[in-house]
């Protein structure tokens, strides 16, 4: 009687038993070392198994036509010089793979040399190299997609125009209150040079009316401080001038009751008894009737009553 077969669960659990069992018995004899990364007492070798290589590239490898592959195989485009170059130039001028200019240009140059061989034999060929000027390839995007795209970029646009036209309406207002504000500077600095004109006429510094015409430019404060000084050494004014003329001149009346050394000096009208309070005293001065208080008033108006 044959007995059934294990399921799949206990043949693993057998292999595990197995398996433990193994690398204790290899732990007993020392086989194994503590810790989970294996020390290697060797370096690694390389293997380079040419045959697997080749036997792989034969089981993915397709027989097609050169046109359905188009690949080639080329070294990068001779110089313009057209010297032949020796094996020692050649390594002299092996590219640099961190220079970025030197790896660019022989991408270039070898894409060069595809090109110019591979053109020839296309047209061996028959096989076209120009798009045809009315060739209609389909849109990687739908047209839904590009209206949204050239709509978003005309609100951009219109977003840009829109500050900027804002940008210059705010550099023409700050222009605008720039040349308001000189304005007003300008005729408060007239207005003051007026009132200013005004009043040396009114004081008699100045006896010309060339201000009212309203051509004449503020004096710079120099000017007025030697016009002032010349108005002082002159003398009188002319409204002064001309009212002494008109009405005659009275005589100094400004500081008649002033000091002088000799009037200082002079003390014969000086009397001890007088300016002590000690001289006789003027008659008359007791006798005045005083005004009585009023307490007393209110006395008397109630004796009448």
């Amino acid at each position: 009687m044959d007995t059934p077969p294990a399921s799949g669960s206990d043949s693993d659990s057998d292999d595990s038993l197995v398996t433990d069992r193994e690398l204790q018995e290899a732990f007993s004899r020392g086989l194994l070392k503590p810790g989970l990364n294996v020390v290697l007492e060797g370096p690694k070798k390389a293997a380079n198994d040419v045959t697997g290589l080749k036997q792989c590239l034969a089981e993915f490898k397709r027989d097609l036509d050169w046109v359905e592959r188009l690949d080639v195989t080329l070294g990068p485009v001779p110089e313009a010089s057209g010297s032949q170059s020796t094996p020692q130039d050649k390594d002299q001028r092996a590219v640099d793979p961190e220079d970025d200019f030197q790896r660019e240009m022989s991408f270039y140059r070898q894409a060069q040399a595809a090109v110019l061989a591979v053109l020839p034999r296309l047209h061996q060929l028959k096989v076209p190299t120009k798009r045809p000027t009315d060739y209609f390839a389909e849109m990687a995007k739908s047209d839904q997609q590009m209206q949204k795209i050239r709509q978003k970029l005309q609100t951009k646009q219109a977003a840009m125009e829109k500050s900027e036209k804002a940008k210059q309406l705010r550099a023409l207002r700050k222009y605008g209150k720039k040349v308001q504000t000189e304005v007003l500077q300008k005729r408060q600095r007239e207005k003051k040079h007026m009132m200013n004109a005004i009043k040396k006429y009114q004081k008699g510094f100045s006896d010309k009316l060339d201000f009212l015409e309203g051509d004449q430019k503020p004096v710079a404060q120099g000017m007025k401080d030697k016009a002032k000084g010349q108005q002082m050494k002159k003398g009188p004014s002319a409204k002064r001038r001309y009212k002494n003329q008109k009405f005659g001149f009275g005589g100094k009346k400004k500081g008649s009751k002033w000091n002088t050394r000799e009037s200082y000096d002079d003390v014969s009208s000086f009397r001890a008894k007088t300016a002590h309070g000690k001289g006789p005293k003027k008659p008359g001065k007791k006798g005045l009737n005083k005004r009585p208080g009023k307490r007393a008033r209110e006395k008397m108006k109630t004796r009448t009553r």
